[in-house]
């Protein structure tokens, strides 16, 4: 096969993948977010440098459920922050102390739509509405609207792209999934995850299915013992900045 014809099969298995996994469009991965701007020597590294240690980022979805305060004792005595993809409408709505503790307790507070609709699936307008009246009910209980969204199961595209960057909005995908949705199996979930997870990795998880945060103690305990750091999605970039309606995906 040709140089050229190699480039395109490998463009085309790209595109594969990121289309089974919900996402056509292109996607920037944190570290080259991260590689970039520390070769522009623009920004800071923060509490943890991630071009040195092995990080990775804890995510949680479609939360806060009656789980969550459970969840926030684990990461508390474990001290690892986590990155919450919170709804809006049932959930930021119903449970405003937890979404308050979330992010009194150094979590990175994101947007998961108001009714988890999916988005390339709604007008323009319908699309405006699931983002924005999650970021106005995130605000008025923590006075920080998000800089980060995850559009449900992933699908994106140049609309809801355009519409994420003029609300401040960049996207987050993932890496690992233990679709926990799918069981209740906690050391399943756990084996999953810890099967998946990689350097520069983004695990999601939901905090509001019944074997999930059993699962978490000893995805964390094992993932620590291997050597790696947890950080919330904009650590894993720094000192990259979340660009608006950019598309990031490990």
């Amino acid at each position: 096969m040709t140089p050229f014809g190699t480039g395109l099969a490998t463009a085309l298995v790209t595109v594969l993948t990121l289309t089974l996994g919900g996402c056509s469009m292109p996607t920037t991965a944190p570290r080259d977010a991260r590689a970039d701007a520390a070769a522009d020597a623009k920004g800071s590294f923060g509490p943890v440098d991630c071009r040195k240690a092995k990080c990775i980022a804890l995510t949680f979805d479609a939360g806060p459920g009656k789980d969550t305060p459970r969840l926030l004792d684990v990461l508390k005595e474990k001290k690892v922050p986590a990155t919450f993809f919170l709804l809006g409408k049932n959930h930021v709505l119903k449970h405003p102390d937890t979404v308050r503790r979330i992010a009194d307790e150094g979590h990175e507070v994101a947007n998961h739509t108001w009714t988890h609709e999916i988005l390339t699936d709604r007008k323009p307008a319908e699309i405006r509405a699931e983002l924005e009246k999650t970021q106005d009910a995130i605000a008025e209980v923590t006075g920080r609207k998000p800089r980060l969204m995850r559009p449900p199961q992933g699908r994106t595209d140049d609309t809801v792209s355009a519409i994420s960057k003029d609300l401040g909005l960049a996207q987050i995908l993932w890496s690992t999934t233990a679709k926990d949705f799918s069981t209740n199996d906690s050391a399943l979930i756990r084996k999953r995850t810890l099967e998946q997870a990689g350097k520069d990795g983004i695990i999601l998880l939901h905090d509001i299915y019944p074997g999930t945060v059993p699962a978490v103690p000893g995805i964390i305990d094992a993932l620590q013992g291997d050597g790696y750091t947890f950080v919330t999605v904009p650590q894993l970039m720094a000192p990259a900045e979340p660009e608006p309606g950019t598309v990031y995906r490990p």
